[in-house]
């Protein structure tokens, strides 16, 4: 079987955009050079890779197949590329960083001032998003390390725990809450709250919380899909929220938050490192592993409140 990576390439291109048209528009090649890159797959694997849906096309089930395993090709090839530049060029390379909002406000910053301080022709990239839809990418190689929540136990990452993360309930210093004799979850409820999306680890986990102890859920008057944004949100109203220490840290006198001291609504989880077990690491990204190993507590108990 005789495949081309570049047929590869077109084939993803086209299965991202599910129109031919438009995908020969992004490539800038002609659509009958991407309909024969198609067809070679398709003759190649014995079978359909695309279907008709409407004026575009889907995906068959052994496209979506293909799709998965195409991107991890392309991703070795890109490593492999990336590892032999590194070798022959003797620089110290290039990192591609996930990061999680807590970590990109508390840690990341300061690691990546202490990287370049070492290392000032290293270049990075940075991306900003939940955890979750990082360790899809950090599969696929599109990123090297994610800095943040820890994923449950999987063979194909290597993880190093960095700090512990707390996430509690929080609310303006002024919440009648804090006038009760007694905090307990059912008292909560008679307020309304702003949590994140029920996407959110922390929001499912809150949510479970309630649940397990056969009482309703949070009312919830605003979903935000940022984090950073809910202690603004909860700053100058009656709405409760459920955010880390490490936010609260940062701006909870400044910013008039406090917690709500409740062990059954106390998260404990964390946070750290993670890299694929069989991907490249360039010395920049080696380097940063090292750095948030042996300076990333530090960093992030800098803005922890005291207590």
């Amino acid at each position: 079987m005789d495949i081309h990576l570049r047929d590869l390439k077109y084939f993803e291109v086209v299965a991202e955009m599910g129109h031919l048209g438009q995908a020969a528009e992004r490539l800038g090649r002609t659509q009958p050079a991407l309909t024969k890159a198609v067809q070679r797959l398709e003759a190649a694997f014995g079978s359909a890779l695309f279907e008709r849906k409407g004026r575009g096309i889907k995906l068959t089930p052994v496209g979506d197949v293909l799709l998965a395993r195409a991107r991890l090709l392309r991703s070795a090839t890109d490593e492999a590329l990336r590892e032999i530049t590194d070798f022959a060029k003797g620089n110290a390379g290039h990192v591609r960083i996930g990061s999680g909002p807590i970590a990109a406000d508390h840690v990341l910053p300061e690691v990546c001032n202490l990287l370049l301080a070492e290392a000032p022709e290293t270049t990075i990239d940075i991306t900003i998003a939940p955890s979750m839809a990082l360790r899809e990418r950090l599969r696929e190689g599109t990123i090297d390390l994610l800095i943040g929540l820890m994923p449950e136990h999987d063979d194909a990452f290597v993880t190093h725990s960095i700090v512990e993360d707390v996430v509690v309930v929080a609310t303006s210093a002024d919440h009648p809450v804090f006038q009760l004799p007694k905090v307990t979850m059912k008292a909560l409820l008679q307020w309304r709250w702003v949590l994140p999306v029920d996407s959110i680890p922390s929001r499912q986990w809150l949510d479970a919380a309630f649940q397990s102890r056969g009482l309703a859920l949070p009312t919830v008057q605003i979903n935000a899909n940022s984090i950073p944004l809910l202690p603004r949100l909860i700053a100058r109203t009656d709405l409760l929220s459920f955010l880390s220490r490490h936010t609260l840290g940062t701006v909870g006198e400044r910013g008039g938050l406090q917690e709500v001291m409740l062990k059954e609504t106390t998260l404990r989880r964390k946070l750290g490192v993670t890299y694929r077990k069989e991907g490249y690491l360039s010395p920049a990204a080696r380097r940063l592993v090292a750095l948030l190993r042996s300076r990333g507590e530090s960093l992030f108990s800098s803005v922890l409140p005291k207590r």
